[in-house]
C-alpha cells in the first residue's frame, strides 16, 4: 500500500469517528422525514399539474365541441334556404374540427390515466411517510431513554466526565488537607522540640532550653534501656528529681567522722 492511500485511509478512518461522535440520529432522522415530505409535496405537486392540464383540455374539448355543434346547424339552415354552397363550407369546417376533436380526446385520456397514477403513487407515498413518522418517533423515543439512563448509569459510577471531574475536586481537596494537616502536626512538634520559635508570644529561652534538654535526656535513657535489652549495657538509671539538667545527681556533702581530742 502506497503512502498516500495509507494516508487517505488514516484521513477517511478519523473524519468519520469524528462525523460519527458529532451525529445525533433523532437529527437525522428528523432530516429524512423532512426530505420525504419535501417529495411527497412534489408528487402532489405533479397531480395537481395534470390535473390542471387535465381540466384545460376539458374545457377546450367542450369548446370545440360546441363549434363543431353550430357548424352542424348552419350547414342544415344552409340547406333548407339552397344555399349547398354554405352547406358545404361548414361541413369542410366541421371536419377540421373532428381531427382536432380527436387528437384533443387522446391527449385528455394520456393525462387522466397519468393523473390516475400520480395519485395512487401520492396516496402510497403518503402511507410510507406516515408509517416512517410513527417508526421515527418511536426510535427518537427509544433513543433518547437509553441516553438518559446510560448519564444516569455514569453518574451513578463516576466514570462520566462531570463527575469525573468532580471526584477529581474532591481527591484534590482531601489531598491537600491532608497535607496542611500533616504540615500543621510538623510544626506543632518542632514549636515542642524548640526546633522552631513562636514569634507570636513572649520569647521564654530558659524554658526552650530546658525543653530541648527534656527532650535529649529522655532519647539517652531510651538508648541505653535499648541497649539493657541487647546485653550491651547497663539498665539505665532512673532520673533523680533533684538531679541536674544535664541528667547527672548533685553530690551530696560527706559526714565529717574525724574524731579531735578532748581539751584540745
Amino acid at each position: 500500500m502506497s503512502v498516500m492511500k495509507r494516508m487517505s485511509m488514516i484521513f477517511k478512518s478519523k473524519a468519520n469517528n469524528a462525523l460519527d461522535k458529532l451525529e445525533d440520529p433523532r437529527e437525522t432522522l428528523d432530516y429524512s422525514y423532512q426530505r420525504q415530505l419535501e417529495m411527497l409535496q412534489k408528487v402532489r405537486r405533479g397531480v395537481a399539474d395534470v390535473a390542471t392540464s387535465r381540466k384545460r383540455l376539458e374545457l377546450q374539448i367542450a369548446r370545440i365541441e360546441g363549434d363543431h355543434n353550430k357548424l352542424t346547424n348552419q350547414g342544415k339552415q344552409a340547406l333548407q334556404v339552397g344555399r349547398e354552397d354554405l352547406a358545404r363550407a361548414a361541413l369542410e369546417r366541421r371536419a377540421g374540427l373532428d381531427a382536432q376533436l380527436g387528437d384533443l380526446r387522446v391527449q385528455y385520456q394520456q393525462l387522466q390515466g397519468e393523473e390516475e397514477k400520480l395519485t395512487l403513487a401520492a396516496q402510497r407515498l403518503q402511507a410510507k411517510v406516515d408509517a416512517f413518522r410513527t417508526r421515527k418517533e418511536t426510535i427518537k423515543a427509544t433513543y433518547t431513554a437509553a441516553e438518559a439512563q446510560t448519564r444516569i448509569n455514569e453518574a451513578f459510577t463516576g466514570i462520566s466526565e462531570e463527575m469525573g471531574d468532580v471526584g477529581l475536586a474532591i481527591q484534590r481537596a482531601e489531598d491537600k488537607t491532608a497535607q496542611l494537616q500533616a504540615r500543621a502536626g510538623a510544626i506543632d512538634e518542632l514549636l515542642e522540640s524548640g526546633a522552631l520559635e513562636d514569634f507570636s508570644g513572649p520569647r521564654d529561652d530558659i524554658q526552650a532550653e530546658l525543653n530541648r534538654m527534656g527532650a535529649t535526656t529522655g532519647v539517652e535513657l531510651e538508648l541505653e534501656r535499648l541497649k539493657a535489652e541487647l546485653g550491651q549495657g547497663p539498665a539505665p538509671k532512673q532520673l533523680d528529681p533533684g538531679a541536674s539538667p544535664q541528667g547527672q545527681a548533685q553530690p551530696q556533702a560527706q559526714p565529717n567522722n574525724q574524731q579531735y581530742p578532748q581539751g584540745s
